[in-house]
């Protein structure tokens, strides 16, 4: 009896030292999660990008890439000279009310598509607040179209640049087209590229959610829109990333 019960109580510590023993290796596979993190950008140079499309000028001041546009050029793309397949992204984004923009993924320029032209999946920077009826139509929640005065507050949506147009806006995901910050306010952007997976967030409310697999993989972009109007900016800073390949 007195050997039994000592069986058990060895077995006993020996279960309570592995499964505590186990609790610091979960912690430490946890941190090294988080420190799996990748800064696309340093905060001085344009090292590792390479412009593409448009002529908007690029720089960089005080630590933050700066997009601005010029008149009569098409869409301008800062292209990391990498390519990226799964991954997770996340950046933040600053820009003036009547400029439209976007971030690129998986996204590609080869001569033998139109000349070059960018391509590929682009996560929308939608700030307009004019009056939207074009198509597709926004609609409400319920499946009803907005109110024509309404702004159609897309960003976060997904847009396949150069190829097929949209293919996941916000309509009926009020409380994503809600979530961007007007006013000359930074919003961030969480992007997960996982497979034929694609989901976004804006400030950490959800957006799109894409299952689509005709682009596995390419390069990162930061669009300046095309305008009318000389001299509006754009602007991204903390833009990093974790690659899952």
């Amino acid at each position: 009896m007195k050997r039994t019960l000592a069986a058990i109580a060895v077995s006993t510590v020996v279960v309570f030292l592995l499964v505590t023993g186990c609790v610091p290796k979960q912690d430490s596979q946890k941190q090294a999660s988080q420190e799996n993190w990748v800064d696309l950008f340093d905060g001085k140079t344009l090292n590792g990008w390479v412009q593409r499309g448009g002529q908007a000028k690029y720089s960089v001041v005080d630590g933050v890439i700066v997009g601005e546009t010029v008149l009569n050029t098409p869409n301008s793309f800062l292209c990391t000279e990498k390519d990226y397949g799964d991954f997770i992204l996340e950046v933040d984004v600053l820009v003036d009310e009547h400029l439209n923009s976007g971030i690129q993924i998986r996204s590609e320029s080869t001569p033998d598509y139109k000349d070059g032209r960018v391509h590929g999946y682009q996560v929308e920077i939608d700030p307009s607040l004019e009056p939207y009826s074009k198509t597709p139509k926004n609609l409400l929640a319920d499946g009803s179209e907005a109110p024509a005065d309404e702004p159609r507050s897309w960003s976060g949506g997904i847009y396949d640049e150069g190829r097929r147009g949209w293919l996941n806006n916000l309509t009926k995901n009020e409380p994503a087209r809600r979530a961007f910050k007007h006013g000359h306010q930074w919003n961030h952007y969480r992007i997960e590229a996982i497979g034929d997976s694609i989901k976004t967030w804006v400030n950490g409310v959800p957006a799109a959610d894409l299952t689509d697999d005709m682009t596995p993989k390419g390069f990162i972009a930061l669009q300046v829109h095309g305008s009318k109007t000389a001299g509006s900016q754009v602007k991204w800073r903390n833009i990093r990333i974790q690659v899952l390949d």
